[in-house]
């Protein structure tokens, strides 16, 4: 998923969307222990993904501090 995307979600559906993937990246954390080769492209990815959505949420909570 792109940054711009994710920065036109809501807080709301950002904290959904982050239960999601942390979700998956458990299931295909087994994957790959068991050696399954699709499964490791797809964590990558993942958590590439988490890590844009919880800087979005950091940018946005810094934000609103600020603004105090």
């Amino acid at each position: 998923m792109r940054a711009d995307k994710i920065r036109e979600l809501d807080n709301a559906e950002l904290k959904l969307r982050l239960k999601d993937m942390n979700e998956q990246i458990h299931r295909l954390r087994i994957q790959v222990l068991m050696g399954q080769a699709e499964g490791l492209k797809k964590y990558r990815a993942l958590r590439k993904d988490r890590a844009r959505v919880l800087t979005v949420l950091r940018e946005r909570e810094l934000a609103a501090s600020a603004a105090k």
